[in-house]
Order: structure tokens, then C-alpha cells, then sequence
């Protein structure tokens, strides 16, 4: 197992559609993990959305400190967590920008539009992780 240094964890990040797994804590302290689609902003901070009544938006109102997974399910396997702070941004021409760029990395270019528009309605929240830890890992299983 190597670490990997800053500029292979950035295209680890930006490689192909892998999903991260964000986990949130619940008022009550349990976690909560689900799977998301993100891309980096020029800061290569973790771009996503949710919808306003999700229990991933309730739970980073509540407590805006998150931790990302996101790995290679291939050998020889690689992973990056990241620890951070979330921000939501209730800015729908920003949501809809962003949320066409994640469709276009999952959906292909084709779709991007009209997933970006669906991802980006009323409701729908931009949401950005601002990384304070960051570990990267590769060739785990050489």
C-alpha cells in the first residue's frame, strides 16, 4: 500500500464515475452514509447536491462536519477519504451549473442537460465539502 500524493488524488478523484459514500451524523449521534455523485470546483473542493428534506441535508444542517469515500473496486484497489466541513449554498443558477457538470461525468455529455435540470429544481441544494484531511491510498493489494 503508497500513499498517493496530491496530484494522483486529484485524478483519482476526477477519474471516471466513481461515487463517494458521505457519511453525516444524525442529532441522535448515529451515522448516516449514502452513496453521491460530486466533481471538484476550481478549488478542488467536492461538489454535490441533495434535496432539501434529505436526511444527508438535515444531518450536515445540523452538523456540517462530513467524511467522503471514494475507491477503486478493482485490483489493485486505491481509496481516498476525505474529512472536511460542508457548506450548503441554496443558489439555484449555481445548483443548476454544477449539477449539469456531475450528470455529464455520470450520465455522459448527451444527457447532461436534462439530468442538470432535473437535479436542480426547487428544492435541490448545491452542496460543497471544504477538505481539512485528506488520505489517499493505491495499489493496495501489491
Amino acid at each position: 500500500m503508497k500513499k498517493m500524493d496530491e496530484k494522483e488524488t486529484l485524478d483519482f478523484l476526477q477519474h471516471g464515475a466513481y461515487t463517494g459514500k458521505i457519511a453525516t451524523t444524525r442529532k441522535d449521534g448515529r451515522p448516516h452514509v449514502v452513496p453521491i455523485w460530486f466533481v471538484l470546483d476550481d478549488n478542488n473542493d467536492i461538489v454535490f447536491t441533495t434535496g432539501q428534506d434529505s436526511v444527508k441535508a438535515k444531518t450536515i444542517y445540523n452538523n456540517p462536519h462530513v467524511s467522503l469515500c471514494v475507491d477503486d473496486q478493482t485490483p489493485p484497489f486505491s481509496f481516498v477519504v476525505v474529512e472536511g466541513l460542508a457548506e450548503i449554498v441554496d443558489e439555484p443558477n449555481e445548483t443548476l451549473k454544477w449539477a449539469t457538470k456531475i450528470a455529464s461525468r455520470y450520465m455522459g455529455e448527451v444527457n447532461a442537460e436534462s439530468y442538470g435540470r432535473r437535479n436542480s429544481v426547487k428544492g435541490e441544494l448545491l452542496l460543497r465539502i471544504k477538505p481539512n484531511k485528506i488520505m489517499a491510498y493505491k495499489a493496495i493489494s501489491d
